[in-house]
């Protein structure tokens, strides 16, 4: 009877797996999701597995051998319990491609004069300030209040994030 099934495959080879499967005919899905990641410092959209390594594949063992799908290229091993494949309930899948079709990306903007940052990083770590301006080479000035004094400081722009 056909279920659908976890592959785990080598790292990074999901794609691959998913089209030498195809070729063999056996339906498989692989969740994407848009996310926001930093590219040789340009903030990008980008389409990644929303589980690296693994893929769902739908087929009936006694069909198409198992020991077949262990062979595919990009493909690593069935995950189960042992010896055991363990089937995975239509439901959680149905549920799964709902969620990943409604998933709307978290697009962080960038600052601006007058919000409030956090420090993420360095000293100090956890306070608050209030961003002034960018600056060259991935820097940028911030207004910091010092022992009741507001003073413009200097810092790395990855150790700021919005409050």
């Amino acid at each position: 009877m056909k279920s659908w099934y976890l592959l785990y495959c080598k790292p990074r080879e999901e794609l691959r797996a998913q089209q030498n499967l195809a070729l063999q005919e056996v339906e498989s899905y692989l969740p994407m999701i848009s996310q926001q990641k930093k590219v040789r410092n340009k903030t990008q959209m980008v389409t990644a597995p929303l589980f690296p390594s693994y893929l769902f594949i739908y087929f009936d063992p006694e069909v198409t051998s198992v020991s077949k799908i262990h062979n595919t290229r990009g493909a690593n091993r069935i995950v189960g319990c042992r010896e055991d494949m363990t089937p995975i309930d239509d439901r959680i899948i149905s549920a799964l491609k709902r969620r990943v079709q409604g998933h709307v990306p978290e697009v962080e903007k960038p600052l601006s004069k007058g919000d409030k940052v956090t420090f993420v990083d360095g000293p100090f770590k956890d306070l608050e300030a209030i961003f002034d301006e960018n600056n060259p080479d991935k820097r940028c000035h911030v207004l910091f209040t010092i022992m009741g004094q507001q003073k413009r400081i200097l810092v790395e722009l990855s150790n700021l994030k919005s409050a």
